[in-house]
């Protein structure tokens, strides 16, 4: 297994958590160990910790894998942004995943909410109501805290864009070990995974497959013709070129074949990877950074898009 020259040894191919159905994301996260994945991404926002936990523990326990081999990530939610609502909110997530420490935590977006129960606070016109009265840097400096306590093994952020990263990166006692956020050929992030590089932060890349949404990446001619060039499906090669331009990466399979699929990669030969380079097509597909509410956008039809 392929881990991050990081301090963190994070594995480069994960198992992201977003699944609705409680059901499945038990049976998904037991495939996804069996497969050969060793880490793997929560959220207090995915409303599913509790399951995550019991299949990690359930599939740690069957196959005789140890808590120290697994990588295991999850997420302040932007209602928990006031200093002390974070070590709440750790700790309550902790005890849904039913470990005893955690690899990483995150900031799930750098957008504070109402403090409250209620995740997607709103007012009477449907907005979503902000708090004004707490900084990212407040947020961070608790979300350093527990790493000084040991509770977490490192600390970093997602669905952050360069432009509020830098100032909280040279502002942290304890600096940012990943930045996850949305990135795949249609949005390489180049310029955040520069920064990324040359400060030993791990860029983590989610929605690499472009989130299911389709037509999109996984019908692009670009990569179906290398598909078929190199003997592997499109969504292999999408990750293969994630992983050859220094990202980690989280996918999220299903089933059981489908994470066995998403776990067998091996390196593009070069052309191929040239070619991703060069398609020119650019689209966001999730509009968290501009609202802090994570929604996929739906596909624009493709005269549109190739206009882009």
């Amino acid at each position: 297994m392929k881990t991050t020259d990081n301090i963190l040894h994070m594995p480069l191919l994960g198992f992201g958590t977003l699944i609705p159905d409680k059901a499945l994301t038990i049976s998904a996260t037991r495939d996804a160990l069996e497969a050969g994945f060793r880490h793997f991404d929560a959220a207090e926002r995915y409303r599913n910790e509790s399951e995550v936990g019991e299949a990690l523990q359930a599939g740690l326990a069957a196959g005789g894998i140890a808590r120290e081999d697994i990588f295991v990530t999850t997420k302040l939610w932007n209602t928990n942004h006031r200093p002390e609502r974070v070590e709440p909110a750790f700790e309550a997530s902790l005890k849904r995943l039913k470990l005893n420490y955690l690899d990483l935590y995150l900031i799930h977006t750098p957008y504070a909410f109402q403090p409250g129960d209620d995740q997607d606070p709103r007012d009477q016109n449907g907005n979503v109501i902000y708090d004004k009265g707490v900084t990212l840097l407040d947020t961070w400096r608790a979300m350093e805290q527990l790493v000084d306590a040991g509770k977490c093994r490192a600390i970093g952020l997602s669905d952050i864009t360069l432009k509020d990263l830098v100032p909280l990166y040279k502002a942290a006692r304890i600096k940012p070990a990943v930045v996850q956020v949305e990135s795949h050929p249609y949005l390489p992030e180049t310029e955040l995974l520069d920064f990324c590089k040359e400060n030993g932060i791990v860029f983590l890349a989610f929605a690499p497959l472009g989130h299911g949404i389709r037509p999109g990446l996984l019908e692009d001619p670009v990569i179906v013709d290398i598909a078929e060039r190199i003997g592997k499906t499109p969504a292999q090669v999408l990750l293969a070129w994630a992983i050859q331009r220094g990202t980690a990466l989280l996918t999220t399979p299903k089933t059981a074949d489908r994470a066995r699929e998403n776990f067998d990669i091996s390196p593009l030969p070069q052309d191929a990877f040239d070619d991703i380079n060069r398609i020119e097509t650019r689209q966001r597909l999730n509009q968290v950074v501009s609202t802090g509410v994570p929604g996929f956008i739906p596909q624009r039809d493709s005269n549109e898009k190739a206009k882009r």
